[in-house]
């Protein structure tokens, strides 16, 4: 079957450049069961799943002379095992060894040859664990054709849900002039379309993107503030294709006692922690800090239709079974000049409090049916909707998806940490991804090896902001 690329599916496919790679990553660590978990029992788990993203089993193929968008094509020689890897640690092996490795493989390009992920499984942790490291190009995780692979292999019992067998046959490949043929009808049908696949095919991505985004400015925010301009901050310089990547886990409870405190959001409490994070981490460097100082964050946020911090397991299990989110982007000034933890909350909860009263939200089926390139997860939505707008109007990106409040389940291994892997943007020192499981946040930092070695500070910052909040509030 052959179907052509969506405007920005496109874009972030020739967006791609060897020190933006344009894929979104997750880390999933588990206690290994009983049993074990094998390698040939993820093989076979994932080939099952399959049938719930058949986009996995597809490449990208481009037309020639660039006259239109490319298309997705089945891969006549598709490899399961090509795409689900085999990694392990030395014994016993270390979470700061596991990060190196996530660091690594997230430096790497994917295949644009063939379908664009790949899944590791990572042996050799410490404590009987293990971890499963997942990658999808941002072109391949639309939402409506493709969910992330990482999430449909997640159960939310140790019991393997049932799939219905499937015997999957690749359609015939089209040939050169089959496509050559169609991008010309198409061209004579919308000729606008013909022009901005040109100037994907030249390099003109910000031009292409941008309109893009301006025709669907419901979905964003953000587009309301696009003549602005970020601060001038440490956290934008030129980037290397290598990466550094850490983690922070916190008590959702934490989060909930402020919130109780000081009658805020959860998020509020959250982007709090940030601002308090980067405020010392700009001193820790010894940057200058105003009481005016700001750092502007791109917050692409989901709140789910039922509640995610809700107590009683049915709303929580209806929450697994429905999906579904709520999702707004803005930019917010984080206020890092502010030497006093609370009033830095105060000042990010009217700020949210503004964002949520001026942005229309919508469902994120909804989202695409307007624009017809929303993707599955949060995470991925932010490197879509954040990327054209990467070098001028903002410093810092911040995806928070809530999850589950249960635990969830691979091959009947319990899964304990989940982290995101948000790509980097061309001119993005850190990009900060955020999810919510089964009682704590979990933020994962992806960084530039180079320009922020430190990124393990603003780790550990991170745990001392939330402490302040903590202190305050008792």
């Amino acid at each position: 079957m052959v179907t052509r690329l969506t405007t920005q599916d496109a874009s972030f496919y020739f967006l791609e450049a060897s020190s933006t790679p344009m894929h979104v990553g997750s880390l999933a660590i588990f206690r290994k069961p009983r049993n074990g978990l094998s390698y040939e029992e993820l093989l076979s788990l994932v080939e099952e799943r399959l049938s719930l993203v058949p986009r996995y089993r597809q490449k990208v193929r481009e037309v020639a002379l660039g006259l239109s968008r490319p298309v997705w094509v089945d891969d006549q020689d598709f490899d399961i095992e090509y795409h689900v890897r085999r990694s392990a640690l030395p014994k016993p092996g270390s979470d700061a060894q596991l990060h190196d490795l996530v660091a690594r493989l997230t430096s790497r390009p994917l295949d644009n040859t063939r379908p664009l992920w790949e899944m590791y499984l990572v042996e050799g942790l410490s404590n009987n664990r293990f971890a499963i490291f997942t990658k999808s190009h941002s072109s391949l995780v639309d939402g409506e054709t493709a969910l992330e692979i990482g999430q449909v292999i997640l159960d939310p019992a140790k019991t393997r849900r049932p799939m219905a067998e499937e015997l999957w046959m690749p359609s015939p490949a089209p040939s050169e002039s089959t496509l050559i043929a169609g991008a010309l009808a198409e061209m004579v049908a919308r000729p606008g379309e013909g022009l901005a696949a040109l100037r994907m095919t030249l390099g003109d991505m910000a031009s292409a993107l941008g309109e893009t985004v301006r025709a669907v400015g419901k979905v964003a925010a953000v587009v309301r503030t696009a003549t602005q301009v970020a601060p001038a901050s440490p956290l934008n310089a030129t980037i290397s294709r290598n990466r550094r990547f850490a983690v922070v886990k916190t008590e959702l409870g934490d989060y909930r006692k402020i919130r109780a405190q000081y009658g805020c959001e959860v998020n509020d409490v959250i982007l709090a922690v940030v601002s308090g994070a980067m405020r010392y981490w700009l001193l820790s460097r010894g940057e200058p800090v105003a009481e005016s100082t700001t750092v502007r964050a791109m917050v692409p946020m989901s709140v789910y239709a039922t509640d995610p911090e809700a107590d009683d397991e049915a709303s929580r299990r209806d929450e697994w079974a429905d999906p579904r989110s709520m999702v707004s982007s803005f930019l917010i000034d984080l206020p890092v000049g502010e030497p006093n933890a609370v009033v830095r909350l105060s000042h990010v909860a009217h700020a949210m409090e503004a964002h949520a009263k001026q942005s229309q939200r919508v469902t994120a089926e909804t989202l695409v049916r307007l624009s017809g390139f929303a993707p599955a997860t949060l995470h991925a939505m932010s490197a879509r909707v954040a990327s054209s707008f990467s070098q001028r109007m903002f410093n810092l990106m911040i995806t928070n998806a809530p999850g589950p409040q249960l635990p969830l389940y691979v091959g009947g291994a319990r899964m304990l940490e989940m982290y995101p892997v948000s790509p980097l943007l061309k001119n993005q020192t850190l990009s900060i991804g955020l999810t919510s499981y089964d009682g704590n946040v979990y933020y994962g930092l992806n960084a530039d090896r180079d320009a922020m070695a430190d990124v393990d500070v603003v780790a550990a910052l991170l745990y001392e902001s939330l402490e302040e909040l903590l202190d305050a509030s008792r």
